[in-house]
């Protein structure tokens, strides 16, 4: 297999608070057989309320709570939200199981976003990553917890970008020759900075989640929609 390096980004990254409540339950198992693996997913079926990661012999199991989902659903708030502002095709499909079975590899992100690659899988109730182009984005919230560990796994997958949010700041991550980097925008969304979902994210604290949707909505129509010509129907 090949080996996977990931560059450390270059910009400061902030100490999480030390009385912060733990945001997620995490469980890491090593030297399980992939076998043991997929047995296991097999068992919990689609009950679980937990997160899977698997490479190399490596076994991570997560359990968000709300501290963590909380930040989670409201960035998947937001990119709806600007999507639909924008008129840009968009599929989430949150935590997909990601694996192949020849690599002995698998993920599941706390939310996967495919964009440039919607129209491939738009009609497609069943998604199976290295038989259909893995997402365009995947979001890790990491509170309490950094992904380092995941991002091997998500190279090795071809995810072309990844986020990472840690409570204070956004990180945007890009695939460069088997390798993620820090980037100053996001692929999947240019016109989006970091900063504005953070502001926004923080701000659901203050005004309540809907309020600040509405907010934001606001934002992208008074700063973004002039700028993007909608598109045509036939």
């Amino acid at each position: 297999m090949t080996a996977i390096t990931i560059r450390k980004a270059t910009t400061p990254s902030l100490i999480v608070d030390q009385d912060r409540p733990i945001a997620e339950h995490r469980v890491i198992l090593h030297e399980v057989s992939w076998q043991t693996f997929e047995n296991l997913l097999a068992d919990v079926g689609d009950r679980r309320k937990t997160l899977f990661h698997y490479l190399n012999g490596t076994l991570e199991i997560m359990s968000p709570l709300s501290l963590h989902e909380g930040s989670n659903r409201f960035i998947d708030d937001l990119i709806r939200a600007f999507s639909d502002e924008l008129e840009i095709d968009l599929r989430k499909l949150g935590s997909l199981l990601m694996k192949i079975p020849d690599l002995k590899l698998g993920a599941e992100p706390d939310s996967c976003y495919y964009i440039q690659n919607e129209p491939i899988i738009r009609g497609k109730e069943v998604i199976i990553v290295g038989q259909d182009p893995p997402p365009d984005l995947v979001l890790e919230v990491d509170i309490t917890n950094p992904s380092d560990s995941r991002l091997p796994i998500y190279a090795l997958l071809g995810v072309p970008e990844v986020w990472r949010y840690d409570g204070y700041s956004l990180e945007f991550l890009a695939l460069q020759d088997g390798e993620y980097v820090a980037i100053e925008k996001s692929l999947a969304f240019p016109d989006l900075s970091a900063a504005i979902i953070v502001e926004y994210v923080q701000q659901r604290l203050i005004l309540g989640e809907s309020a600040t949707l509405r907010e934001f909505r606001k934002w992208v129509r008074a700063n973004l929609v002039r700028s993007h010509p909608k598109k045509c129907v036939d």
